[in-house]
């Protein structure tokens, strides 16, 4: 059978190096980098052809050398790694920094921080590197708790701080109790001595606990025992009891195994194991932040990951649905050839954004329902579309010959529809009904000072619908409604279908 080739994005569509990224617009100039820092010289070469000077990108000490002189020539920043140990680029890493800082700025959740403003942050695994805490602090002025479990990771990066005397009281380096061999002890709530190993198997409990209190019964801790996290702890028994942070972010290990790790053969970035692989990879590193998340909910603005494997976002988006969250965020990081993707999530309720009167409302809008449980069908949707519209006095017409819902709604319909809070619908359909609107207009009557739209469900691939919304007047009798409206109702849907 013919392999299926691989759509290409058109130009306009590919995701781009992020606007305020620093290389955005100019990349760095190895020849200038060379000429102003010796040490950098000796890595560069230029083809035969007069084409811009490179370097050997599968020689770690080009790279590290590349890293070292760009935070020193654009960041102002001194910093070094030993052998071995992962070395980040640079315009990769900003990037991230700066989704982050479009995150907290979009006001699609409230401001949680009462710290007078400071945007404080905690970078899981930060490596000797501590990259993000250095750009974050340096970039933009935020402090930063920065974790790590291995001595080396410890130590370099506190000199990586210490050696940025200007940003230095803005990093904090904190150690993550392996609890290898189960031998380190501490001091139970009752005073008596437990190993670590037990504490952690206490903690689990407490996940388990918690995580039994979420609304989805399909939620299972570790639904696949061989490709569960089982390490050191990440977030639980790292944050301390009190702490509040505007967001984590984390560069998680991404494969199972080093020799995965090496299978690209055109870089060397190094890395250890502790930093490069996990039993499950990063689908299990991250699901683990996903279940620490369930727990510690409110203490963090927005949880973020960056994620190496695009296959892996379905899976992960579907578990943060289904533990509760309110958001989730996904976004590409592009640098050359290479691309990862960002994951955001969050339990504070959005905010409900009132849409301005003069604003130009769209006619036709859409979202995707991801992740839905198996017993759930496109019919299940549109009865939800038509309960939630029902409850508050708008006139419905199901046809579920067409998959779609004509809605008629008043003013004061549309009020009581963003007044309502979330809550499961109830199924008010019946079989009856359902047949009395097969033959039924698929369009309804209606004052011209009433709104009327048209919700349709296109099934997708197992586990996910389309929604779209359609406007069908020409011109909104009420202006901002229908935004608005849409809006809830992805809010609705998505809390009673996708958690």
């Amino acid at each position: 059978m013919p392999s299926k080739k691989k759509r290409r994005r058109p130009e306009s569509e590919r995701p781009t190096i992020h606007p305020r990224n620093k290389y955005s617009e100019t990349r760095p100039d190895f020849a200038l980098l060379a000429s102003l820092y010796p040490s950098f010289e000796p890595f560069v070469f230029y083809s035969h052809d007069g084409g811009r000077p490179r370097i050997d990108w599968t020689d770690f000490n080009a790279t590290r050398e590349l890293t070292r002189v760009l935070l020193l020539h654009d960041h102002a920043l001194n910093w070094w790694i030993p052998d071995g140990q992962l070395c980040p680029t640079v315009p990769n890493r900003s990037n991230y920094i700066h989704w982050i800082e479009d995150l907290l700025a979009s006001d699609i959740i409230p401001k949680t921080n009462t710290s007078g403003g400071n945007v404080r942050g905690f970078d899981i695994g930060t490596g000797a590197n501590c990259i993000y805490p250095l750009l974050g602090a340096s970039l933009l002025g935020w402090s930063f708790v920065g974790s790590d479990v291995t001595e080396i990771a410890l130590e370099w990066a506190e000199k990586n701080v210490k050696n940025n005397p200007h940003i230095s009281q803005l990093i904090e380096i904190r150690k993550v109790e392996s609890c290898e061999d189960g031998l380190s002890m501490e001091k139970s709530h009752d005073g008596e001595s437990v190993s670590c190993e037990s504490k952690i198997v206490l903690s689990a409990c407490a996940v388990r606990e918690e995580v039994d209190r979420l609304p989805s019964a399909s939620f299972d801790l570790h639904s696949d025992a061989n490709k569960s996290y089982n390490g050191p702890p990440i977030l639980l028994d790292v944050v301390r009891d009190g702490e509040r942070f505007d967001f984590c972010m984390c560069n998680p290990p991404f494969f199972e195994t080093m020799e995965e790790a090496g299978l690209n053969p055109k870089t060397s970035c190094g890395g250890t194991p502790e930093e490069m692989i996990c039993p499950g990879g990063e689908k299990a590193f991250i699901t683990r932040i996903i279940e620490d998340s369930a727990v510690l909910k409110q203490s963090f603005r927005w949880y973020t990951s960056m994620v190496g494997r695009k296959s892996n976002l379905k899976s992960l988006t579907a578990k943060l649905w289904e533990v509760g969250v309110t958001i989730v965020k996904t976004t590409e990081f592009v640098q050359g050839q290479t691309c990862r993707w960002g994951l955001a999530w969050s339990f504070v309720p959005p905010v409900r954004k009132i849409v301005s009167l003069h604003v130009a409302e769209k006619n036709v809008m859409s979202f995707m329902l991801e992740g839905l449980q198996r017993q759930f069908s496109a019919i299940h949707i549109l009865q939800s579309v038509e309960s939630l519209f029902r409850s508050s006095g708008a006139a419905c017409k199901l046809n579920t010959s067409s998959f779609t819902v004509d809605i008629t709604a008043s003013n004061d319909h549309c009020d009581a529809i963003l007044k309502n809070e979330l809550q499961p619908l109830d199924e008010v359909s019946s079989c009856q009904h359902v047949q009395e609107t097969l033959n039924g207009s698929s369009c309804l009557l209606h004052p011209s000072n009433n709104l009327c739209i048209r919700i349709s469900v296109f099934q997708q691939i197992p586990g996910t619908l389309l929604v779209k919304g359609s406007l069908q007047q020409r011109d909104n009798p009420i202006p901002g409604a229908f935004s608005s409206i849409f809006q809830k109702l992805e809010e609705v849907l998505r809390y009673k279908f996708c958690r």
